[in-house]
């Protein structure tokens, strides 16, 4: 539904209240296989809540999913704050092996997430059922075997044999396993668009009822989802950018380190549907309005400048660098290997980039991994360039 352009009034010193948005309309539907049009994924312009342990007058910050609680032996963990696998398992318990469960929707990428760690050295084992994931483990473990890092898809093509998934985790968290399940989805858009380009069978769509089937397979894959370790939604990413992931992910020989996954976005496209921690920004001051700052982007030394001149934006910073600092050890001795951090402001051009490249500087000092991606500055930058050219 689309919303009445923001006014602009005035602000101390000429300068716009911070207040005002970015001068366009919030409205704007997310496009094919953009990750905030995914399933589950808060539609634009919705409020939202403060994040855990933030000052709530001081940080405008909104986590997609709950703060995470302990995780208990058998007691699945909600989709992206996942519990560490196996989940009754002490620190460091079972890493003789280590072992990779690919999993997630047909068409979302998981046979390019096998090639690319098969490619780092994993003995790969495509659609194994699930009966046979802990004998094979326990193979893999024998003080003989020539393979120490293995990774398996298991899919819904296994039929019935699917439906064992869960119980087969179990039996390596009882074995002391050491295991990570990376998940694997996207919008159903995304997900339509590939099978017709690649003129593929749904495997729940037999009789050619596509959308029937990724919505049956989502229902079926939930608990799985629930379990996973890592969340990635394919639906912008190319199978070279899907790759680069897995490869910062499990590049290196051990268990990987938290990678912290930085995205600046826009709320008129969407809010990133990976993300576990969302922060609005839309209260600063807006670049927008100053007319030689419009059609630059965060990235420029200018743009930067405006935005952390004002003190409101380096106490922001100040307090998001405090609570990342606070969070991110909790996530990793919880076992989490990924944290996606979105920052967004009106149309992910501004203000959004400039505070995502300060946090990402800051958790690179820190000695954490981070990636970096400004999601929508190209499309904020494409719509000005029509806008004028109307």
């Amino acid at each position: 539904m689309e919303k009445a352009p923001e006014r602009n009034p005035a602000g101390p010193a000429g300068h716009p209240d911070p207040a005002a948005g970015d001068g366009a309309p919030r409205a704007g539907e997310a496009s094919d296989g953009v990750a905030g049009g995914g399933p589950g994924g808060p539609a634009p312009g919705v409020a939202p809540a403060v994040a855990p342990g933030a000052p709530q007058a001081a940080v405008p910050a909104v986590p997609q999913a709950a703060s995470p609680a302990v995780p208990q032996p058998g007691v699945p963990v909600a989709a992206q704050a996942a519990a560490p696998a196996g989940q009754g398992q002490e620190a460091g318990a079972g890493r003789d092996l280590q072992l990779v469960v690919v999993t997630g929707l047909s068409g979302a990428g998981k046979t390019q997430a096998i090639h690319a760690l098969e490619d780092l050295g994993f003995f790969c084992v495509d659609n194994l059922p699930p009966a046979l994931l802990a004998p094979f483990a326990a193979l893999c473990r024998q003080p003989d075997s020539p393979v120490r890092r293995v990774a398996v898809v298991m899919d819904v093509r296994g039929g019935d044999w699917f439906d064992q998934a869960v119980e087969a985790l179990q039996e390596l968290d009882q074995a002391g396993v050491f295991y990570r399940i990376v998940f694997l989805e996207a919008s159903d858009e995304a997900l339509v668009k590939r099978f017709k380009e690649t003129r593929r069978r749904h495997p729940l769509a037999p009789q050619g009822r596509l959308l029937e089937g990724i919505r049956a397979e989502r229902q079926r894959l939930g608990a799985l989802r629930g379990r996973a370790h890592v969340i990635l939604d394919t639906s912008e990413l190319s199978p070279r950018q899907l790759r680069e992931r897995i490869a910062q992910l499990w590049g290196g020989p051990e268990t990987p380190r938290l990678i912290a996954h930085v995205v600046s976005f826009g709320f008129r496209y969407g809010l990133p549907a990976d993300a576990d921690l969302v922060f609005d920004v839309r209260f600063l001051p807006n670049p927008h309005y100053v007319p030689d700052l419009q059609p630059l982007t965060g990235l420029d030394d200018r743009v930067r400048d405006y935005v952390l001149r004002w003190p409101s934006a380096r106490r922001l910073l100040e307090q998001l660098q405090d609570l990342l600092d606070f969070l991110l050890p909790q996530y990793i001795n919880e076992g989490k290997t990924q944290l996606t951090v979105a920052v967004g402001c009106t149309g992910g051009q501004h203000r959004s980039v400039v505070i995502a490249e300060a946090l990402a500087a800051h958790l690179r000092n820190q000695g954490h991994r981070v990636l970096v991606e400004h999601r929508d500055v190209e499309r904020s930058l494409a719509e000005r360039a029509q806008g004028k050219r109307g």
